[in-house]
């Protein structure tokens, strides 16, 4: 099993301690790059060639994202096929 599917399990799974490196290096494998949303913790990972855009705060201090948002990254990747 690959990384990109471990993570895609994992992700799949909810999991409590989910971090946002993980979250990154996942997007990365859908062809996404993140961009700083602006000020404050805001992030965009936007997919390459197209407008497709997925945003969130970047959690501090300890990088663990919240469930509502794994919930969401879950729901835009469905939404778009890719999962």
């Amino acid at each position: 099993m690959s990384r990109k599917d471990k993570l895609i399990e994992r992700l799949l799974k909810k999991p409590r301690d989910f971090t946002f490196d993980e979250m990154r290096a996942l997007l990365g494998y859908f062809g996404y790059e993140l961009k700083q949303g602006g000020t404050g913790s805001g992030v965009k990972f936007i997919k390459d060639g197209c407008n497709e855009v997925i945003n969130f705060h970047k959690p501090h201090p300890n990088g663990i994202l919240k469930r509502y948002v794994l919930e969401q990254v879950i729901e835009k990747l469905k939404k778009d096929g890719l999962l």
